[in-house]
């Protein structure tokens, strides 16, 4: 069972939550039951009750006797979606182990537990937060920090300098990422879903999935997340790779769309414009230009001989999560005057530290 720490007791908006959003969301939690006993169990699980537990001790609990698999309800009004989703897949291992595999005389986690986990990609610790093997890794970290020190440069009011140094930066990114596949290295992956979800992924949205799935080493995917207090359905970003990473890419993500708030803010003040009517497209051209300019950093390193090959560990890893995928095409919105001028501002983006970092280890590149 998952596990978590004794909170101190307050109201909470799990309180709140009326009759009519509490039987949806059930309907909700029992209907992705079904879902994940058909994509990832195959279907081999008996029928299991899901229900919301006001406990505040364990997030999750797989009950035998009774067939029913118990949430925190606190946990799932007040954590992101994808925390509920992968707790629920975690009871639903101890259910297999059990109910499919007959297993009952070793420990909760024990081996049978921790192989049907890794089979499936689901998470196998006790707290129900997804982990990764080797978050600890002296080499990771010691790159990481010399990835933020160039990101200091950066910052350089010398156009030039702030653009070798963000070059540099992907350089380093790129050959230690390929170091580590040349040496076969023990690398464990985890995932993390980015941003909020929302009802539609914008344009601007798609361009950053790609940006960081084509540049940092991660992969990238959206995923249906339930809104509870809403009783509705949106999307969120989730990305999977390697720990060190993964919070390269989730402050990419966040750098992305802060600067293009901020450099929309600065454009509506020099043109003087008074509404918002322009801000998609101006965003989705930052996104596009700044697309753009690692692009052609990309062919560069290949040039030097630096050519980064997909990990097939890191596809197995996805694709165990990620039975059932689906790609789809959508049209771009509307080439205007506003997109060609938050183009060229993406063009000239250089990432820089986060505010208040240090250079001290991967909290440097934190969230």
């Amino acid at each position: 069972m998952a596990e978590v720490d004794q909170p101190s007791r307050k109201a909470t908006a799990a309180e709140q939550l009326t009759a009519e959003l509490r039987r949806s969301l059930l309907l909700v939690l029992r209907t992705e039951y079904a879902s994940i006993s058909f994509n990832l169990f195959r279907g081999k699980l008996g029928y299991c009750n899901v229900e919301l537990s006001d406990t505040m001790t364990l997030l999750g609990r797989y009950n035998v006797a009774t067939k029913t698999i118990e949430l925190q309800e606190k946990m799932v009004l007040e954590k992101p979606w994808g925390v509920t989703i992968e707790v629920l897949k975690h009871e639903m291992a101890h259910q297999y182990v059990v109910e499919v595999l007959g297993i009952t005389d070793e420990t909760s986690h024990g081996p049978a537990f921790r192989k049907v986990c890794d089979q499936v990609g689901i998470d196998a610790s006790a707290a129900g937060v997804p982990t990764a093997a080797g978050a600890g890794d002296p080499e990771a970290i010691k790159v990481l920090e010399r990835i933020a020190k160039l990101l200091a440069l950066a910052e350089s009011s010398n156009e030039n300098e702030a653009q070798a140094a963000m070059a540099a930066a992907q350089r380093l990114m790129l050959k230690h990422n390929i170091d580590q596949m040349a040496a076969r290295a023990e690398r464990g992956y985890t995932f993390r879903h980015l941003g909020e979800a929302t009802g539609r992924v914008s344009e601007a949205g798609r361009i950053v999935s790609a940006i960081l799935g084509s540049h940092f080493f991660v992969e990238c995917i959206w995923v249906p997340a339930y809104r509870p207090h809403d009783g509705i359905w949106g999307h969120v970003l989730e990305v999977c790779g390697t720990l060190p990473n993964i919070e390269m890419a989730s402050y990419v993500h966040d750098f992305l769309h802060h600067t293009a708030e901020t450099l929309w803010r600065l454009h509506k003040r020099a043109l003087r414009i008074r509404n918002n009517r322009d801000r998609r497209p101006f965003i989705t051209g930052v996104m596009t230009g700044f697309y753009e300019k690692l692009n052609r950093e990309k062919s560069l390193n290949a040039e030097r001989g630096l050519v980064w090959v997909k990990d097939a560990d890191l596809d197995d890893f996805y694709r165990n999560r990620h039975r059932r995928i689906r790609n789809v095409r959508f049209g771009g919105s509307p080439r205007t005057e506003a997109h060609a001028h938050g183009r060229a501002a993406g063009r000239n983006i250089e990432l820089h530290r986060p505010m208040g970092g240090g250079t001290s280890g991967p909290k440097l590149l934190g969230r």
